[in-house]
């Protein structure tokens, strides 16, 4: 058996210098970065069949700037002139702060949160009396509308846009010693790209339960987990994992 040497991380790669630079460098590896999944705007066909209509609300909670580009986008779509009552309640101030690209920040009304939903909700149970639009992904998780129906917040589900398979099939003959997973959508990417994948001596790295749960259901042998406490990142994960291996493998 020999060293690991190769890595495909299946999310886009990061803007700027990252702790996968080090990595690499440290364990002389090569890393390559490709999206298994990307994201579409649902048709506005698709849409108007589930008869959202934007001006019966108030207010707008956004959960991502990708949340807000198709807020926006439908709404530009439909024709819809946003009215400069409505109410932007953001998940955290970057997402706040993105709205600038749509809409004159300063004479809006926008709350933000300190990056997770259970910090938005305090600000939207004080403005209770809103009627709220969420636009979500397809495959979002129901932390947000269960936590919104908790406290009986008067709200409408927007689903927007959807999360797809990407097309890989220019990876067909090329192998990677690790291939690294942070969703149970990448994992769905695999085999619908591959059907016929054996993972046989190719090592698999999940981040988070999910993920984790995903592959075993798919009979992927997981060699590599994160996050865990001696390995919050899934950098510290892989770092930890190949430093031993290759010792191991000279």
């Amino acid at each position: 058996m020999g060293k690991i040497k190769s890595i495909l991380i299946s999310q886009p790669a990061p803007a700027d210098r990252s702790p996968y630079h080090n990595l690499a460098t440290k364990n002389n590896l090569k890393i390559d970065f490709r999206p298994f999944i990307h994201v579409e705007g649902m048709p506005i066909k698709e849409v108007r069949k589930n008869r959202i209509n934007i001006l019966d609300h108030t207010a707008v909670i956004l959960t991502s700037k990708t949340a807000a580009d198709h807020f926006f986008r439908v709404s530009a779509e439909m024709r819809v002139n946003i009215p400069d009552s409505m109410k932007y309640f953001c998940v955290s101030q970057s997402i706040a702060n993105y709205l600038q690209k749509y809409i004159v920040y300063r004479k809006r009304k926008i709350f933000y949160g300190d990056k997770t939903f259970h910090s938005l909700m305090s600000l939207i149970r004080k403005n209770n009396k809103e009627k709220f639009i969420v636009p979500l992904s397809d495959m979002h998780k129901n932390e947000i509308p269960n936590l919104l129906e908790k406290h009986k917040i008067n709200y409408t589900k927007a689903i927007l846009y959807r999360t797809v398979c990407s097309d890989l099939s220019d990876l067909k003959d090329v192998y990677y010693d690790v291939l690294v997973f942070f969703s149970p959508t990448g994992i769905k990417s695999l085999f619908y790209n591959f059907p016929d994948f054996q993972q046989n001596s190719t090592k698999i790295a999940t981040f988070g339960k999910s993920t984790a749960q995903a592959a075993k259901e798919a009979g992927l042998r997981i060699d590599i987990e994160a996050p865990l406490p001696e390995a919050p990142s899934m950098v510290m994960a892989l770092d930890k994992y190949i430093s031993e291996y290759n010792k191991n493998n000279k």
